[in-house]
């Protein structure tokens, strides 16, 4: 870990949301649990399934006995591969869940995550085996323009998933409800933060979610698309932010909602997806002219590749990652400001609350104040926290010489 190690000696008394020693020494410890588990994990994913590469013949063949019709012998092939590879995650998710425990960020118990690990590996093999029988029928009637089909099919699925999954797959493992039925008082300021920001959000559409039976930090997130929208509030949010807080947060996922933030996600995702997709075909044809003859895999069409698929999956995920997260990190900016603006005249003092708020996080979640900037490019999908902070802090829009960027003085 010690190309990663934070070592600020007395950077606590220059942070804004400064921690006491202990609390700051157990945010880098588990800073470097975080980096380790990420680059390890993928390293070993990345390992294991290169080792494991040439399992994918003996399984074509035993898929090949089961029936002689291509798409038949993947309801065999797809999920043995893909329950390997849940076998292969799995030390990474224990671990993980352990490194939770540990430093009072999960209170879930083991049985409870055994549950959600069932249910997460089910939904994970039967959509994996639906998409990887979709991917392995377009190799075989379109082998050199498979990988554009397959984009052109995968963007009304991103759109249908983001708008399916509150909805479907949500439920499955938390439970929501309006957050008015609990907190009327709340809504009713929170509706004048929507107010103030020309927006009717319907109180059907603020959930709350009962985080706190799995985490102990507070969150909220905007979800969903068109008439699954919402914006859902974690309870431990309630419990743990005061009412100035809440309204920031509440203000920051509002400005996801109105800058129309998932929809410029899934937008900005459509250039990268088909760049690697192409990268992803040019590789996988390589790989098999290199390494197939060794294996005894003759085409990417052949059930026999899967492994290395899956290889290039993981693979080009990672590399596709600091992509993303550059994106994210950007739009959480915009929401920050946002946040701040729309709560301006509501509360005291808007900067306080979200410095206030942003310094809550950072100790209920023991975020590094300084993490290391390789780290944060690849692996961030949000400015550090320390750094929101200080800019929340210096962020007055309303000052002579200055003027807010989402709403007029």
């Amino acid at each position: 870990m010690g190309v990663f190690a934070t070592a600020l000696p007395g950077a606590a008394a220059k942070c804004i949301c400064s921690m006491p020693p202990r609390k700051l020494a157990a945010a880098i410890a588990l800073s470097h649990w975080s980096i380790g588990l990420y680059f390890g994990g993928t390293a070993w994913l990345l390992l294991t399934l290169w080792l494991l590469a040439g399992a994918g013949t003996p399984m074509a063949r035993l898929a090949g006995r089961v029936s002689p019709r291509p798409w038949l012998q993947g309801l065999v092939a797809a999920p043995l591969w893909l329950l390997i590879f849940v076998a292969l995650n799995l030390p990474l998710a224990l671990l993980g869940h352990r490194v939770g425990l540990r430093y009072g960020l999960s209170v879930e118990s083991w049985p409870a995550w055994w549950g959600d690990w069932a249910k997460s590996t089910g939904i994970y093999v039967v959509v994996g085996t639906i998409v990887l029988s979709v991917l392995y029928g377009l190799m075989r009637h379109a082998p050199r323009r498979w990988w554009l089909w397959f984009w052109i099919l995968t963007i009304p699925v991103e759109v249908f998933s983001v708008f399916a999954a509150p909805i479907v797959i949500d439920p499955l493992f938390n439970k929501f409800e309006p957050l008015q039925k609990v907190d009327p008082a709340l809504v009713d300021q929170l509706e004048r933060v929507a107010a103030r920001g020309g927006l009717h959000i319907p109180p059907s559409r603020i959930l709350l979610m009962d985080a706190s039976r799995k985490v102990t930090g507070p969150n909220a997130y905007v979800t969903g698309l068109g008439a699954s929208k919402r914006i859902v509030v974690w309870d431990t949010t309630i419990h743990e932010e005061t009412p100035n807080e809440i309204l920031f947060t509440y203000g920051h996922e509002q400005g996801h909602y109105v800058l129309h933030h998932i929809a410029k996600g899934i937008a900005f995702s459509v250039p990268i997806i088909l760049f690697f997709y192409w990268i992803g075909f040019v590789l996988l044809r390589w790989l098999i002219r290199v390494r197939g003859p060794r294996l005894g895999i003759e085409s990417a069409a052949g059930w026999a590749s899967l492994g290395l698929v899956l290889f290039l999956l993981v693979g080009l995920g990672f590399l596709a990652d600091p992509i993303g997260n550059a994106m994210s990190r950007h739009i959480e900016h915009q929401a920050d400001v946002y946040g701040q603006e729309v709560i301006h005249g509501l509360v005291p003092s808007a900067r306080q609350a979200a410095v206030d708020s942003f310094c809550s996080d950072a100790q209920l979640w023991l975020d590094n104040p300084h993490p290391n900037p390789f780290v944060e490019f690849w692996t961030y999908s949000h400015p550090p926290t320390e750094q929101r902070a200080e800019f929340a802090e210096h962020y007055n829009p309303w000052a002579p010489g200055h003027r807010p960027r989402y709403f007029r003085k």
